[in-house]
């Protein structure tokens, strides 16, 4: 399908590019929000929750509506480009800001722009190649995500002293760099969709946006709903931190063991996206499971630091072996006509089940100790994976 960049379609590479650069414009304002707002412009703490949490609610609610929108005009590059360039567009004004309320304003616009993106771009990823590399494309697309959120964080913190330690130069740095966001996206062109082929089947998606668009879908709604399940036990990586710090590692150290942690992502990312390609999705995310199952578990065992370390380098595996897997495997359980409306659903559902992952392992952490929240993750992973093996029926062989 078209021409290829080191073995990966055009496309494909040059919307990792897209990720990429966006992700470490992104990063470079996020690593050092909570010390803007708090330091600088005097917000209280719980301000930078509520910033968080409302502004992902409502980049997971968008996600469905502009898939919707995506299959109903026919486009994917166009809601994509629209997406990065709303959250790119706000990071200038984020220099201008006088108070922590205009801030919010800013976030929650930012991730508008990631809700309407998300399930064009999945979906456009997923008509550029054929059904056996969708494993390998996500994967790639997924690694050039994560190396830009290694990359954005390093850049900060090295460019800070250099703009004698001004956010707001940074804010503007952030900006110039993300424009190769859309700079990338010239090189990315709108495949022709099967429905506007005309291909046999193929049917326009109601004007309407209700459950009967799934109704030729229902496997993936069942393989959603597992996904879902499993994701209330996915802790917050940055309140897993906290269990590192509590098993003697330094608090200028803990940035390394989130490095690690990205680190074994970026380097499982593509391998487990191709092994899934050869194996079936099922296989690989089923493994994933179990591997956040002993990754939470052997850290509400332990306080040994190097065991610590490895565990979270095993917690990116499962990153890798799910991210973009998940994604391909929900493009293989969906007609073209609702093809960006279902990754927007899944999108959604992945969002408010980190979203109550979150608020639950984060009351756990508080009243009863970390122990107790780590338990329940390593739980609530061995009952998603139960729940996705009884769903996906096909789990254990290679899905045609």
């Amino acid at each position: 399908m078209g021409k290829r960049i080191f073995g990966f379609n055009r496309n494909v590479f040059f919307l990792g590019l897209v990720s990429f650069f966006n992700d470490i414009s992104n990063q470079m304002v996020q690593s050092v929000m909570p010390i803007f707002l708090t330091t600088v412009l005097g917000a209280p703490a719980f301000f930078v929750g509520i910033l968080e949490g409302v502004a992902d609610a409502l980049a997971s609610v968008l996600k469905i509506f502009s898939g919707w929108f995506s299959d109903r005009i026919g486009k994917r590059k166009l809601p994509a480009v629209l997406g990065y360039a709303l959250s790119l567009g706000v990071r200038p004004f984020l220099a201008l800001v006088t108070h922590f309320s205009q801030v919010f304003s800013l976030r929650v616009i930012d991730r508008i722009g990631k809700g309407v993106r998300d399930a064009p771009r999945d979906a456009l990823i997923s008509e550029s190649v054929d059904p056996n590399e969708l494993g390998k494309s996500f994967g790639l697309q997924r690694t050039f995500d994560a190396m830009g959120t290694m990359v954005g964080p390093l850049a900060a913190f090295l460019l800070l002293p250099i703009l004698g330690y001004s956010y707001q130069s940074l804010f503007l740095v952030a900006f110039v760099v993300g424009l190769g966001t859309l700079v990338s996206f010239t090189f990315v062109s709108d495949p022709a969709s099967r429905v506007r082929e005309g291909q046999p089947g193929a049917q326009r998606p109601s004007l309407k946006l209700d459950a009967k668009l799934f109704k030729t879908n229902k496997r993936f709604i069942s393989i959603v709903a597992s996904i879902f399940v499993f994701g209330m036990g996915t802790l917050p990586i940055i309140l897993l931190l906290l269990r590192a710090a509590e098993a003697g590692i330094p608090g200028g150290s803990l940035p390394l063991v989130y490095f690690v942690y990205n680190l074994a992502f970026v380097s499982g990312a593509v391998p487990l996206g191709k092994l899934a390609d050869r194996i079936g999705e099922g296989k690989v995310i089923a493994g994933g499971f179990v591997a956040a199952a002993v990754a939470y578990l052997g850290l509400a065992a332990t306080h040994d630091v190097v065991l610590t370390i490895l565990l979270f380098a095993l917690l990116g595996v499962y990153s890798a072996a799910t991210d973009g897997v998940e994604r391909a495997l929900t493009a293989k359980h969906l007609s073209h006509d609702v093809l960006a409306t279902g990754q927007g659903f899944m999108n959604m559902a992945v969002g408010f089940s980190s979203l109550v992952a979150g608020v639950v392992g984060g009351f756990l952490w508080t009243r009863y100790g970390s122990t107790a929240a780590l338990d329940y993750a390593g739980v609530m992973s061995l009952v998603g994976l139960v729940v996705f093996v009884r769903v996906d029926r096909t789990v254990l062989r290679k899905h045609i």
